[in-house]
């Protein structure tokens, strides 16, 4: 079998907040953005690599849930437990830099961990935790 990851979501709530961190801060780029005022979905990645991106969608337009369950993953994503995000940097320290430059929230700094990796961890607008890794 020969597969990739083409695309992961995440779910935001505010767009026009998660396009500004993920364009901006991240420097990630604009691949689609349909749909308008919180019902929009933005797909994202990072440049160089056209084949696996991000899509950030809006959890109130998923027919499949109840009004019950999108507040339990509303509540879920402030906490910044309902969805993460892995990314890889060469350069950790320098890409913390540029984070805390965006003003992110910042929840933990580089840190040598006690499982073989150096990492840090922000939220993004909608609470979401992106943990950055550096790459050995």
């Amino acid at each position: 079998m020969d597969l990739t990851i083409h695309a992961s979501f995440l779910p935001h709530d505010d767009p026009d907040a998660s396009l500004a961190f993920y364009r901006d801060v991240l420097g990630f780029e604009v691949r689609n953005d349909v749909g308008k005022g919180k019902m929009r979905w933005i797909t994202v990645g990072p440049p160089g690599q056209p084949g696996t991106s991000i899509v950030l969608d809006p959890p109130a337009a998923n027919p499949g849930i109840t009004d019950d369950e999108r507040r339990t993953i509303t509540e879920m994503m402030a906490k910044g437990t309902f969805a993460m995000l892995l990314l890889a940097t060469p350069d950790l320290d320098a890409t913390f830099e540029r984070l805390q430059a965006g003003d992110v929230d910042v929840v933990q700094e580089p840190t040598e961990q006690p499982y073989g990796v150096r990492d840090c961890a922000v939220r993004d607008p909608a609470g979401n935790l992106i943990r950055i890794q550096e790459v050995r």
